[in-house]
C-alpha cells in the first residue's frame, strides 16, 4: 500500500511539472509525458505509450489530459491497485496536469486586465510562439516510429497532407478525411 501511496505522489508531481512547463496544448505535452513515464520512471513501455496516445486521440477531449487520465489509471493498476485505486490514479494525474494551467490562466486574467495595453506583455506572448512550434515538432518526431510510419506510402501521405495544409486552405478535417480515403484505397 505504501508503494501505491508513493505512486500517487509521483503521479501528481510528475504531471504537475508537465502541466507547468508545457505551452501549446496536448500535442506539445506528449514529448514531455513520454520522457517522464517511459524513460525517467519506466512506468510503461514505448509501445504501450504509442497505444495510449492513439486511444487518447480517439477519445473526446484534449490529448494531453486524456493521456494523463489513462496513464494515471494504468500506473496504479500495473502496481497492483484495485479498480477504485486506479480511478483515483486517473483523477490524480488529470488534476495535476490541469492545475498549473488553471492557476496560470487565473493569474494571466488578473495581469491581462492590468497590463493589456503594455507592449512588453504583447511581445512576451509573441516570443512564446517559436517554443510552442518546437514542442509540437518534437511530439511529431517522437511519433515517427517504425510502428507509425512503416513504409513509403505513409510518408507520401504525410508529405502530401503537409503540402496541402501549407499551400491551400485545406482544413484539418478535410485533410484527415482525405488521408483516410487515400489510406483505404492504398491499403
Amino acid at each position: 500500500m505504501n508503494e501505491i501511496l508513493t505512486l500517487y505522489w509521483q503521479l501528481f508531481s510528475t504531471f504537475f511539472i508537465i502541466g507547468m512547463f508545457t505551452f501549446g496544448g496536448g500535442y506539445a505535452m506528449l514529448s514531455l509525458i513520454e520522457s517522464e513515464v517511459v524513460s525517467n520512471h519506466g512506468w510503461i513501455s514505448p509501445e504501450a505509450f504509442t497505444d495510449i496516445v492513439g486511444i487518447s486521440q480517439m477519445s473526446p477531449g484534449p490529448i494531453g489530459i486524456n493521456s494523463a487520465t489513462y496513464l494515471g489509471y494504468t500506473v496504479i493498476q500495473n502496481a497492483g491497485g484495485s479498480q477504485a485505486l486506479s480511478v483515483l490514479g486517473s483523477v490524480t494525474a488529470t488534476f495535476a496536469v490541469v492545475l498549473p494551467s488553471f492557476l496560470v490562466v487565473l493569474w494571466i486574467c488578473v495581469l491581462f486586465t492590468k497590463f493589456k495595453s503594455n507592449p512588453y506583455f504583447g511581445n512576451l506572448l509573441k516570443d512564446l510562439r517559436p517554443v510552442v512550434i518546437g514542442m509540437i515538432g518534437a511530439a511529431a518526431v517522437m511519433m515517427m516510429t517504425p510502428t507509425n510510419f512503416f513504409d513509403w506510402t505513409s510518408w507520401l501521405l504525410f508529405v502530401v497532407a503537409g503540402l496541402l495544409s501549407y499551400f491551400t486552405n485545406a482544413g484539418p478535417i478535410s485533410l484527415i478525411l482525405g488521408a483516410a480515403v487515400a489510406g483505404i484505397l492504398i491499403y
